[in-house]
């Protein structure tokens, strides 16, 4: 029998989502608090887990991303305010499957989990790499070498875009089209502000006062007399690439 977690602390509607779900044949346990649900998700094999966001002790978002950091790919099925687009673009970015508005039509809940049911629960994409760069998409962290990057979420994504096009040329408008979005009709430039501040938190100078070779560079988490070059390169007139070859 097919086995559902419902995480929500709104005992009616939970209640009304055990019932509803079980007429349907689904086996359904139900957790009222986040670190509850964290816990049952964790301690049973469940097929899906429908996933609140506003929750008493540890909001959804952060129940999502530990478990898929934990490499738990249980399909997750997350419950979003009225006209939440923010809260349906975090849900997606901290690793869940997909989303329902609040409030929902009980046939498109079973509709839409039947459908992660299908997909089953599924790995993620690997962590990705350049030389010492790493980046999880599921998890959103990012570390060069040892040290973990302190990152915006436009940042992030901003690295995620390089990271999946290494080597590659990309334009700002290929850039403003994936990172922001073709409809964006701000100043074209901002990818221009966006890019030198993921730089400088790639590559932050090196510690003053250390021993420095000739023609080396002093920036990189290496330290002083570092040879690193700049993990983005500006090509005038083209665009930016980031190096495939870092460390």
């Amino acid at each position: 029998m097919v086995r559902i977690l419902v995480v929500d602390d709104e005992k009616r509607l939970a209640a009304g989502l055990k019932k509803g779900l079980e007429a349907e044949g689904f086996a359904t346990d139900v957790a009222l608090t986040g670190t509850d649900g964290l816990w049952m998700a964790r301690e049973n094999p469940y097929d899906a887990i429908v996933l609140d966001i506003l929750l008493p002790g540890m909001n959804g978002y952060k129940v999502c991303a530990t478990l898929r950091e934990e490499r738990n790919w249980t399909p997750i099925l997350m419950l979003t305010a009225k006209d939440g687009e923010l809260d349906e673009a975090e849900a997606l970015d901290t690793g869940a499957d997909d989303y329902l508005t609040k409030p929902f039509s009980h046939i498109v809940l079973v509709a839409r989990l039947r459908a992660l049911l299908r997909r089953g629960a599924k790995e993620r994409p690997v962590v990705l790499e350049a030389g010492d760069l790493r980046l999880d998409p599921v998890a959103r962290r990012a570390f060069r070498g040892a040290t973990e990057l302190e990152l915006t979420a436009r940042e992030m994504a901003l690295l995620e875009f390089f990271l999946r096009h290494k080597g590659e040329v990309l334009s700002k408008h290929d850039i403003l089209g994936h990172v922001w979005d073709y409809d964006f009709e701000g100043d074209p430039n901002i990818v221009e502000v966006y890019v030198r501040r993921l730089r400088n938190k790639l590559d932050p100078p090196a510690p003053q006062g250390g021993p420095h070779r000739a023609g080396s560079t002093s920036g990189g988490p290496h330290g002083p007399g570092s040879t690193r070059t700049s993990s983005i390169a500006t090509l005038r007139g083209a665009g930016y690439r980031l190096a495939d070859g870092l460390g």
